[in-house]
């Protein structure tokens, strides 16, 4: 299995030295635009790999995406990260023309990759590498719902001393400050949330969670990428292993929960081919809305896009 991670920034070399440690892909090219660049980071990672006993190999490349060629999967993780003051939305113009070129050259030489977006503005991103790509819309898609309701299970077990392994969550929704917490689908050890917290108190963690990223921003002057990274990598190990598992993404709409011709976040189960189904939730009237709402947004924002497309 080979496995080409575009952009050899935070998120790209951390995701890279993640998934080498997994050693699960025989083979991973670490790529970017910036000379030596990712040729360092993987140096540094391979003279790592003998200390967790992991076979696989991993290459940096600068700007040749031959080198890229029959990959598996394809993560872009490339564009301008957020600085303090800066929103996701303010990203769109820069990051969509990049997004739109790395994915042109990346499909070219793997036709029948599936595509993992990381760059922000997520479902903007996503939207724009679709649309490059001109490939099934079941193998682009962008992660963002792991993360969430990792931020989300995190200030959770904070809030009522507990671990967050035995929190069941699901964020729905754009990945930003239109996310939709669904109360009703959250669980611990099987146990409804409300046995624990009130749906008010829990306003208060999904707050949290909205801002958990640009609190990061503010306190490093750049975006997240432990988290962001660890997120992709538990997606790339359920579509090697073909576990099925039940993801919120990006993914592309086609008419599901009454939205369509955009992406955005929902649940669906993650297999060697990608996205093998989206699953529709019976929501309630106020989540449905929240859910519109966030559509919307995402409309929107897309329409921002000047005369690109």
């Amino acid at each position: 299995m080979k496995v080409t991670i575009i952009g050899a920034g935070n998120v790209g070399a951390h995701c890279a030295s993640l998934l080498a440690q997994k050693d699960i892909v025989r083979e991973i090219i670490l790529l970017d635009i910036k000379k030596n660049f990712s040729e360092g980071k993987s140096l540094d990672i391979s003279q790592m790999l003998s200390l967790v006993e992991s076979n696989t190999k991993i290459f940096g490349i600068t700007n040749d995406y031959s080198k890229s060629k029959n990959s598996e999967i394809i993560i872009i993780t490339c564009g301008i990260p957020r600085k303090p003051g800066m929103s996701r939305d303010d990203l769109i113009n820069i990051n969509a023309k990049i997004i739109y070129s790395v994915t042109k050259k990346s499909i070219f030489f793997s036709p029948n990759a599936k595509l993992i977006i990381v760059s922000n503005p997520l479902d903007i991103m996503s939207y724009v590498s679709y649309l490059a790509s001109e490939i099934d819309s079941s193998r682009v898609f962008g992660m963002a719902g792991i993360l969430d309701s990792a931020r989300y299970r995190f200030f959770l077990s904070k809030k009522l001393n507990i671990s967050f392994h035995d929190i069941q969550s699901l964020l729905l929704g754009s990945h930003g400050d239109t996310m939709v917490p669904l109360y009703r689908y959250t669980s611990i050890s099987g146990i409804p949330i409300k046995e624990f917290l009130s749906e008010k108190d829990n306003d208060i963690i999904i707050e949290k969670t909205k801002k958990g990223g640009e609190e990061i921003v503010n306190l490093l002057g750049t975006s997240a990428w432990m988290a962001p990274s660890a997120s992709v990598v538990k997606m790339v190990e359920c579509i090697l292993k073909n576990s099925k598992r039940i993801f919120s993404c990006s993914v592309f709409l086609k008419g599901e929960y009454g939205l369509e011709n955009l992406y955005l976040g929902v649940p669906v189960i993650l297999g060697k081919y990608g996205v093998e189904k989206i699953i529709e939730l019976k929501l309630n009237k106020e989540e449905m809305s929240l859910l519109k709402k966030s559509g919307n947004y995402v409309k929107n924002t897309i329409n921002k896009l000047k005369n690109f497309f």
